[in-house]
């Protein structure tokens, strides 16, 4: 297989996997907005966070974490907590609600993966899951908490 041809084929796999976060996506956006989702699942992934940790990671400007936070709060998936040795820190924590969301859209998206998966000869399926497996390994870089993308179960 040339290198083009395996640039294709993993565009491909790229193309499906992104349609699988899409459709979770969708399935939620009666609830959350995407932005709304990304803070979620940061949470989520990575625990209680300020609303200056949220902007910072994702790399949005303070006033967008604190307004997608109050709504998010409005909702009843995130709730404030004071910090109880620093009262000048607010911790984002997520409700049983809002665990129970994100936990929905990655159950969504490993529900859709395995079923590509259980479609392929079992074969084909053990080097697919190899190959991702080594894919994975070769961006050598931390699973991204974009909400929006990721297809891994909260931390």
């Amino acid at each position: 297989m040339s290198e083009d041809e395996q640039v294709e084929a993993a565009l491909g796999a790229a193309d499906v996997l992104m349609r699988v976060a899409a459709r979770s996506v969708m399935e939620v956006e009666d609830i959350v907005t995407s932005p709304q989702l990304r803070i979620l699942v940061l949470i989520a992934r990575r625990g209680p966070r300020t609303a200056g940790d949220v902007a910072a990671e994702l790399e949005v400007h303070a006033s967008n974490a604190t307004r997608l936070s109050d709504k998010l709060v409005q909702a009843g998936l995130v709730e404030r907590r004071e910090d109880p040795e620093d009262r000048r820190y607010v911790w984002l924590t997520l409700t049983s609600a809002g665990r129970q969301l994100v936990e929905r859209v990655i159950g969504h998206r490993r529900q859709a993966i395995a079923e590509v998966l259980a479609a392929m000869p079992p074969s084909e399926r053990a080097a697919a899951s190899r190959a991702f497996s080594a894919f994975s390994r070769a961006a050598s870089a931390d699973p991204d908490d974009d909400g929006r993308f990721t297809l891994l179960q909260p931390g």
